[in-house]
């Protein structure tokens, strides 16, 4: 690994500016009639029945005026809470086609997390990662290369090797959207370690690197064919040990010793987290470890993309499981422990990876309304439980769950992006907690514990800022939406009034948990599939409800189904409503020559390494297999010197 920084050391960068290049209603169909790629698939799954007996559609949550006074409040949160897990071998198609070549729509969605939450925390890695090789150059300067597929995995995982201009790609990412990153050190071959991910990733990202993941789902190494049947907890112990000891030998590895790794993300297989606690993970590598993590998803279509055996799920079976507030307090149940073990050790404790169904998710689940409002309150159970983080995975054309997908290659000249609904739930859960990183959020057990209209409430800085209230029933008549009364303080709590005089709301609505494109937030929306460039369409609507204070109430209206997202205070508002919106244009007026300049001032927060050290040759016009009008590559180094990056139109590989 050596030789091979200081033979990447010794390129030099030849160009210095980045280029940033870049509907039809949908009806019911059933899933076995469609035969395009997953992530259009056009099936409208039936909305589950009102419940009988239906919960209330009145009732009172009474808040306290002050988190001290506040039993069971979570830790710290920040809006960057909920991110994304891209897989690796996808990452020319969703991230860029390499450092000069970013796509647009990607770094417009990027944006507006960053404006609601500060930051947004990204992992690159996957199935993918564990068999991915750096290397100096690839064939006509592509920056990734897929190879043989691995058949033993049941998602048909490829081989990848890819050069430092992917950690390049990152770093000007970082620059535009304050993007931070967590990468995959390959782990399917121990004793023959690739360690050139960590010597140049650190190198390249600086500050913008948030840690390594040491192992992808080792607990179900075995099943996949890497690893002999025998191999268990204390085997990845071992092989963790042999990684820490490489890393910290490593004269290529910048920081050493290493205290950024993450492990032992077990997807709860063959293993449960305690096997792992209990071989002394934690204490014999407290010093090189980050976080702890885990990866889970509570169902599996992997009969039906992949034919690995076994009964098809039918789709609608399910949906329902989706669709209360069991599910996300289901799937954290057996992490519990963990998480307080993290915490008792000063770890973060993270969900590495998850999303709605392994092997893509389910059509008419994974793409459908439901799936926003399963994942903000899966989202912010987890962070009730002490979680600090989850990421909601990406991959490709054949996936149903994706928040956000680039048209096929072949369309791309005439064709957006397709925002899944889940994105939303990003939206949600980064203004739910805000930029501040103080804000702490408790269960509120609502309307009797129903498992069909949760509540949170968010208190930051001490006192209650916001309250998310949710709606899982479908009823077009109207009979059960829902008012809900907020409280805050007052002689029933033994506490002065502290119910302010108005309070604002942003809505999550759709008309049915099923709907597909019909989505809106704050009255804002993506649209159908092919559709967005990664701008929010519409005028925003936040809706104001003036309280009584004397009666100390403030009466939220819920529509059914729907997500009501309560600000209440104008400060709690403003701190996620930025004052000016960055986007990056993606209107052409020919596939080759449109150009917008962007001030060097997007780029001033760039950092790591100086560039002196690690400086690439251009790539051809030709990377990764696009046409001569692409320009060539260049590292994070050339754009702040040359300070403007050149917004296209946008084209995909």
């Amino acid at each position: 690994m050596l030789i091979l920084s200081v033979v990447l050391a010794l390129l030099t960068a030849v160009r210095g500016s980045v280029t940033v290049y870049g509907v039809t209603p949908t009806t019911a169909a059933a899933s076995a009639n469609y035969t395009g790629s997953a992530a259009y698939d056009t099936t409208v799954l039936n909305a589950p029945e009102v419940p009988s007996p239906a919960p209330a559609t009145q009732f009172t949550l009474a808040l306290n005026t002050a988190s001290s006074s506040v039993n069971g409040l979570s830790i710290a949160q920040s809006g960057t809470f909920l991110g994304f897990s891209v897989e690796f071998s996808v990452i020319n198609q969703v991230l860029g086609i390499n450092s000069s070549f970013l796509q647009v729509p990607f770094l417009n969605l990027m944006a507006s997390l960053k404006q609601r939450a500060g930051a947004v925390y990204i992992r690159v890695g996957g199935n993918s990662q564990e068999t991915a090789t750096l290397v100096a150059s690839l064939a006509s300067g592509k920056m990734i290369e897929k190879d043989n597929v691995d058949t033993s995995n049941p998602t048909e995982t490829p081989t990848l090797d890819f050069t430092p201009e992917v950690l390049y790609m990152l770093a000007n990412i970082s620059a535009l959207v304050n993007a931070k990153w967590y990468l995959g050190i390959p782990l399917n071959d121990s004793s023959n370690l690739r360690l050139g991910i960590a010597e140049v990733g650190e190198s390249v990202l600086g500050d913008n690197l948030l840690g390594f993941q040491v192992g992808n789902e080792p607990d179900l190494y075995a099943d996949h064919g890497h690893r002999p049947s025998t191999y268990s907890p204390y085997d990845y112990f071992g092989e963790f040990g042999v990684v820490v000891a490489a890393l910290n030998a490593d004269n290529g590895v910048p920081t050493r010793p290493v205290s950024n790794l993450i492990g032992p993300s077990v997807a709860t297989g063959d293993w449960t987290p305690e096997m792992v606690w209990n071989t002394g993970f934690v204490s014999s590598y407290s010093s090189s470890l980050g976080a702890l993590a885990v990866e889970h998803y509570p169902d599996n279509n992997c009969a039906a993309q992949f034919n690995t055996g076994g009964a098809v799920i039918d789709p609608q079976t399910v949906f329902s499981n989706y669709l209360n507030h069991t599910s996300g307090k289901n799937i954290i149940s057996p992490y519990l422990n963990s998480s307080a073990f993290a915490l008792a050790n000063g770890k973060p404790f993270l969900m590495f990876e998850t999303n709605t169904a392994s092997c893509g998710g389910f059509p008419g689940v994974s793409d459908s309304f439901g799936s926003a409002l399963w994942m903000a309150d899966y989202a912010l159970q987890m962070a009730y439980s002490n979680f600090s983080g989850a990421l909601l995975h990406v991959g490709g054309q054949d996936d149903y769950y994706n928040p956000f997908t680039p048209p096929p290659t072949n369309q791309s000249s005439y064709h957006q992006w397709t925002i899944g609904p889940i994105f939303y739930a990003t939206l949600v859960v980064a203004e739910a907690f805000g930029t501040s990183g103080k804000s702490q959020i408790i269960d509120l057990g609502a309307n009797s514990d129903s498992i069909y209209t949760p509540a949170y409430a968010i208190y930051e800085n001490g006192v209650p800022a916001r309250v998310a209230l949710f709606n899982y029933i479908t009823d077009a008549t109207g009979a059960n939406d829902m008012t809900v009364t907020i409280s805050i303080g007052g002689s029933g709590l033994g506490e002065s009034n502290g119910t302010p005089s108005q309070v604002q709301v942003k809505y999550l609505a759709a008309p049915s948990v099923a709907e597909k494109y019909n989505i809106t937030w704050a009255g804002q929306t993506y649209g159908d599939n092919f559709e967005s460039d990664g701008r929010l369409q519409g005028s925003e609507s936040i809706q104001t409800i003036s309280c009584d204070t004397n009666a100390n109430t403030c009466q939220i209206p819920v529509p059914a189904p729907g997500l009501a997202l309560v600000f209440l205070s104008s400060d709690a508002l403003s701190e996620v409503s930025p004052s000016t919106t960055q986007t990056f244009a993606t209107t052409s007026v020919t596939k080759t020559a449109n150009t917008a300049t962007v001030p060097a001032s997007v780029l001033a927060t760039s950092n790591g390494h100086s560039g002196s050290t690690w400086r690439l040759s251009s790539t051809s016009k030709e990377s990764s297999g696009v046409s001569a009008m692409m320009m060539p590559s260049m590292g994070v180094l050339g754009a702040l010197v040359f300070g403007t990056i050149i917004l296209g139109r946008t084209m995909y590989c």
